[in-house]
């Protein structure tokens, strides 16, 4: 089992850089399809304005600003793209079926931009998102939580810093959830690759189901022996000691299952453990839901 295609949309200069640098590194380590992606806000959604008092030529203005802002944005990120992939060596174009080397395209879609990133999500391996901190993007929020909730897939969240490397040390976040169970299924063409392995549980994270001991005799299965670690919240937050034990560990990538144990809404409101990681980690972090 590999990984063949990843997702990448952008929506801004500030925070695709280091996510950009992700995609790229993993197309080359696995010689695999990165497809970047930009979403372009359809002028066509500015219409229904024109029942809110707002004039024909008020509605035209705006829609042609739009229209400029989003050409504007679109040549800016595929430059950046563009030059990433040069400097990365890897070639642009469109994926060859079988190919033994990575390559990378750039794609751009008119519409919403949630609804069309989940559709595009659905049929990658791995959709890498840029981190919702670099440069506060609220686009980019919004792509992670419609990987998550709407693709059926998983979702890797780009560190804030472009990294070195993602893969060769993984801790895998488990609580015995289906969700951290789907986590782990998405790792493991990573784990089966990785130099150290740790899975890291702590009562304050625990729910019932499999043991940290099932699952690493389940690894053991893939010919791959990882250790157990276990860690305690830090200052009554539990992502907190989670990515105080990952960082102990020397880990690159991350896996853990997202909103397992509460709703988006009650997370976002009252805080929570997949929360905290999204706006803490700073290295890759792989989830599904």
């Amino acid at each position: 089992m590999s990984v063949r295609k990843f997702l990448l949309p952008v929506s801004s200069m500030v925070s695709a850089e280091a996510a950009l640098q992700a995609g790229l590194l993993l197309a080359r380590m696995w010689n695999a399809h990165l497809e970047v992606l930009y979403v372009q806000a359809d002028t066509r959604d500015i219409a229904p304005f024109a029942g809110e008092g707002l004039s024909g030529a008020l509605i035209e203005d705006m829609m042609a600003a739009t229209e400029r802002e989003g050409n504007a944005r679109e040549t800016e990120l595929l430059e950046m793209f563009t030059r990433g992939a040069r400097l990365a060596a890897v070639p642009v174009g469109a994926a060859q079926r079988g190919a033994s080397e990575p390559s990378a395209c750039f794609t751009t879609l008119a519409g919403r931009e949630d609804q069309l990133v989940a559709y595009k999500a659905r049929l990658a391996d791995l959709t890498i998102v840029p981190h919702p901190l670099a440069g506060e993007d609220v686009a980019a929020a919004e792509a992670l939580h419609a990987v998550l909730f709407d693709s059926g897939r998983p979702v890797l969240l780009a560190p804030i810093i472009p990294p070195a490397s993602i893969g060769q040390r993984i801790a895998i976040a488990w609580n015995g959830t289906a969700n951290a169970a789907s986590a782990l299924g998405s790792v493991m063409p990573f784990v089966r690759q990785a130099q150290a392995v740790r899975i890291l549980v702590s009562e304050d994270y625990n729910r019932p189901g499999p043991s940290a001991q099932d699952v690493q005799k389940y690894i053991s299965h893939h010919g791959v022996e990882a250790d157990i670690g276990s860690f305690s919240a830090i200052d009554k937050h539990t992502g907190a000691g989670l990515l105080a034990a990952a960082a102990e560990f020397g880990a690159d990538l991350m896996s853990m299952g997202a909103y397992s144990t509460a709703s988006r809404l009650r997370q976002l409101i009252l805080g929570g453990t997949t929360r905290h990681v999204l706006e803490n980690a700073q290295i890759s972090v792989l989830m599904n839901r």
